[in-house]
């Protein structure tokens, strides 16, 4: 698994406008790209700069979402950043995101019902 993060410095007040953004137009778009995993996006307290960590399956993936998606992504956001954004792309060597097969889950939730217990493939 591989990661990315971005952070960037945003104009003053605009915290609002980038979460609405995130939420309505980039996460549901993120949710269709290949290999894509899971997204965090933090901020500090003064709301005056953000980070968001995505997270890939293959390095591949996120190269290719940095060469197509992420100028795009930009271009959205572009309007409400009082600096440019830094990105770095790291390998995952520990974490306890667990990505869980849909049709496992379904599974493991008919499981709860009746009391039995299945082995999840994360």
């Amino acid at each position: 698994m591989y990661a990315r993060k971005v952070a960037a410095l945003l104009k003053p007040n605009s915290l609002p406008q980038f979460n609405h953004l995130m939420e309505s137009k980039i996460l549901p778009w993120l949710r269709e790209q290949e290999g894509f995993v899971d997204l965090i996006t933090l901020v500090l307290p003064d709301g005056k700069e953000v980070a968001s960590i995505s997270f890939w399956d293959h390095q591949a993936d996120a190269e290719a979402y940095q060469a197509t998606g992420y100028p795009e992504v930009l271009e959205i956001l572009g309007g409400l950043l009082d600096a440019g954004p830094y990105v770095k792309t790291f390998k995952v060597v520990s974490s306890t995101l667990q990505r869980v097969d849909p049709e496992r889950r379904l599974e493991a939730m008919g499981n709860e019902e009746t009391g039995a217990r299945t082995e999840t493939r994360v």
